[in-house]
């Protein structure tokens, strides 16, 4: 999405494809493990790498593979039987899907375990238009997922700069009646006391007119000095 600089997952489970060799099998059919194992790379390709930390973020290293269901990997030939017929992965182990090595797990409210994302706004975005961005293509997603899957939302800054355009609004508003009265009751004349009440709208409409031309939003000015994830969800089922 435009906006958005990556989408960090948090707890739940990775994927993987778990190969279950029985010796006995291996046995009869006089193959080794070593054996079983090669067979794998070769028909599949799958490299695995290493994990590197840049800028405090860790970095997990994977090139895919071949593979794409299960009966790919149980069609595996491992080895030659008598008349030449070939021996399958399936014939000598259990092939099924598994859980990757965790790296964490989340949890919400105490309830138990749950899976969670972070939207990370890009340096200079529009916050408040790729939050609602988020959020519609949020629902969109939310529609190919079982309906006991439900969101929930655990820190949006929509509010946030909701409540500081507020706090702009009226403080500007308060700021230019407190001017007002003070030149009138100082100068004693409304002209003169004109000069000054329309200085301060005028310099601060100005600044948002340089902004806006140059494509700088208020909330990116105000997010500037703290970077911070612009919506959190996590995930759950309610069975």
């Amino acid at each position: 999405m435009p906006g958005v600089s990556e989408v960090a997952s948090i707890g739940g489970f990775v994927k993987q494809y778990q190969v279950t060799v029985d010796p006995t099998k291996l046995r009869a059919y006089n193959l080794s493990l070593n054996e079983v194992s090669q067979a794998i790379q070769r028909s599949n390709g799958e490299v695995g790498g290493r994990s590197l930390e840049l800028s405090e973020r860790e970095f997990i290293l994977r090139v895919k593979g071949y593979i794409e269901n299960l009966d790919d990997l149980k069609k595996v030939a491992v080895g030659v039987g008598a008349n030449g017929v070939p021996i399958l992965l399936r014939d000598v182990a259990n092939i099924q899907f598994g859980p990757d090595m965790r790296r964490g797990i989340a949890d919400l409210n105490g309830d138990g375990e749950t899976v969670g994302g972070i939207v990370v706004v890009r340096y200079g975005a529009n916050a408040s238009k790729v939050i609602q961005a988020v959020k519609q293509r949020l629902d969109q997603a939310m529609k190919s997922l079982p309906p006991d899957v439900k969101v929930t939302v655990t820190y949006d800054r929509t509010a946030l700069i909701d409540r500081a355009v507020a706090t702009l609004e009226e403080k500007l508003i308060e700021e230019s009646i407190v001017v007002a009265l003070v030149c009138l009751a100082f100068l004693l004349h409304l002209r003169s006391a004109l000069v000054a009440i329309i200085i301060l709208p005028v310099a601060v409409l100005i600044a948002f007119l340089v902004m806006f031309g140059q494509g700088i939003s208020s909330t990116s000015c105000r997010w500037a000095a703290l970077p911070s994830p612009s919506a959190r969800w996590w995930m759950r089922s309610s069975s």
